[in-house]
């Protein structure tokens, strides 16, 4: 999922008070980390997942197959969070303009 300068700026507003719901640990990106972010961004449409020090995934490597396994797009990298977009199929609470 692409998005807009425009819509990421809105994301990274939206998500700035939010708390990383899915870590990243020693183990990288197992099946059980990308279940845990299904399941929260089916619920929140937008989470922060942190990647910590010690994950043998790199933060930009984790970003991109978190992307493409959730289908979300990417708000924003910083540091080692990574904000995650994806809207929900049903009454999506986040209106983003469609430009």
């Amino acid at each position: 999922m692409e998005l807009t300068s425009k819509q990421r700026r809105i994301l990274r507003a939206l998500a700035h008070h939010l708390k990383p719901v899915v870590q990243v640990g020693t183990g990288g990106l197992t099946e059980a980390v990308l279940a845990k972010a299904e399941a929260e961004i089916d619920y929140h449409e937008l989470i922060k997942v942190k990647v910590s020090k010690d994950s043998p995934t790199p933060t930009s490597d984790a970003s991109v197959q978190l992307s493409t396994a959730l289908r979300a797009g990417v708000a924003q990298i910083i540091g080692r969070t990574v904000i995650l977009y994806r809207p929900r199929k049903k009454r999506p609470s986040i209106r983003l303009p469609a430009e």
